[in-house]
């Protein structure tokens, strides 16, 4: 009887050791972006389009899915402000805004400068600006350019780094922050 409890107690050790490496192995896996929306019970988003003077404040994830009507609602605030044109956001890009955004502490709202953009004003930005990619993934509603009143391009951009998630450019001459859900890279 002894050595049945001893081999349940080594079992029952081995089984607690291989549960805590198991899930020490999923949070070395899980991005700093995945570990920051996961510590959120919902995510919303304050946002504010300076060139519309929309407003849209809205519950976009709850009980474990994306919420249509809000992803909806958040589209047509970002959509093309030349044009009109719309086209749905990547999710994962309102992630990484509401993530930045919670890391800053910061309470008002995200200005939007630039959100999707229709494959016509991309290509006279481009041919008007420097620094407009021709293969923008603002063209795929995968980007998006903000402003966080009361914190600096520096700041807000660091904040996004440290998320470690697609592209971040800081843009202070026009007080913007870049951010995308392409491929890890900053400027």
């Amino acid at each position: 009887m002894n050595q049945d409890r001893t081999g349940d107690q080594t079992l029952s050790r081995r089984m607690f050791l291989g549960a805590g490496i198991g899930a020490a192995a999923t949070l070395a896996l899980t991005s700093p972006l995945e570990a920051a929306v996961r510590a959120m019970p919902e995510r919303a988003l304050n946002l504010y389009n300076i060139h519309t003077g929309e407003w849209v404040k809205t519950v976009y994830w709850a009980d474990g899915r994306y919420i249509a009507k809000s992803l909806s609602q958040i589209s047509r605030l970002l959509r093309d402000h030349r044009s009109g044109d719309t086209h749905p956001m990547d999710p994962r890009l309102l992630d990484l805004m509401a993530a930045t955004h919670r890391r800053l502490g910061a309470k008002g709202a995200i200005h939007i400068v630039s959100g999707y953009r229709s494959p016509t004003t991309n290509a006279m930005l481009a041919a008007a600006t420097d620094g407009v990619a021709q293969g923008s993934l603002h063209m795929s509603g995968k980007a998006v350019d903000i402003r966080i009143p009361g914190a600096t391009t520096r700041v807000v951009g660091r904040a996004a780094k440290s998320l470690k998630v697609g592209g971040v450019g800081t843009y202070p001459g026009s007080k913007f922050v870049h951010l995308d859900t392409g491929r890890v890279r900053f400027w």
